[in-house]
């Protein structure tokens, strides 16, 4: 019998190992890659990491992971890792990304314009990987806040479907807080125009000067020097 014939098996046996520790070098190169990704999210992070085919990559000793351009990093997701020595390749490696952390949900319908209360809202837990960008987490960020449009019951709640209550109205009578290094003026004036916690409001002073502060929550508007 041909020996040759008899050492096949023992090199296939060889090369399917050295295949498999390629492959886990592989799976750990992006798993690490994806928890330094992922360290900011927040909430418990569940890394599950896919199969892929490494029968056709070469070996390589020098690896380097990546972030496809435009991919997330929540979810269902793709890994790069490319080969740079002694060989060059680029595979794809599958993941699965849970984090589990809070979220905020309305408790009955709102009507567009309607000034959320605490009790409107419903905090849940799980996993938000399914969830669209923006969702809030916390309560505190939303009470106050009006809804652009109306939001089913048990709907989850983004910051872009909310704006802040208007506190500064056009033609109201306002008081201007000047603010300093050691000094604090007040005066009062005539709003220009509407305006949000946070925004610009323009105001027509006693004196007919014109000038522009911050909205604050109790109505005032705040010019720092």
């Amino acid at each position: 019998m041909n020996m040759r014939l008899l050492a096949l098996p023992c090199l296939l046996a060889q090369c399917l190992v050295a295949l498999a520790a390629d492959s886990a070098t592989i799976l750990d190169t992006a798993e690490q890659h994806i928890r330094l990704q992922t360290k900011n999210l927040g909430g418990k992070t569940t890394i599950t990491m896919g199969q892929f085919d490494a029968s056709r990559l070469s070996p390589c000793t020098v690896l380097e992971a990546f972030t496809p351009q435009g991919s997330k990093v929540i979810g269902r997701i793709h890994v790069g890792v490319r080969c740079l020595s002694p060989n060059s390749w680029t595979v794809l490696v599958p993941a699965q990304i849970a984090v589990a952390g809070n979220y905020v949900t309305t408790s009955r319908p709102l009507i567009a314009g309607q000034v959320i209360k605490e009790s409107d809202l419903v905090t849940l837990s799980g996993d938000i990987s399914h969830l669209p960008a923006g969702v809030a987490s916390d309560p505190a960020g939303v009470v106050g806040k009006t809804v652009r449009n109306s939001l089913g019951a048990g709907q989850t709640i983004r910051f872009d479907q909310l704006v802040a209550p208007i506190v500064i109205r056009q033609g109201q009578t306002v008081r201007v807080v000047s603010k300093g290094n050691g000094f604090s003026v007040s005066a009062e004036g005539k709003a220009i125009n509407n305006a949000a916690i946070g925004q610009p409001a323009q105001i027509r002073m006693n004196s007919g000067q014109t000038i522009t502060g911050t909205a604050r929550a109790d109505s005032s508007v705040e010019i720092e020097f």
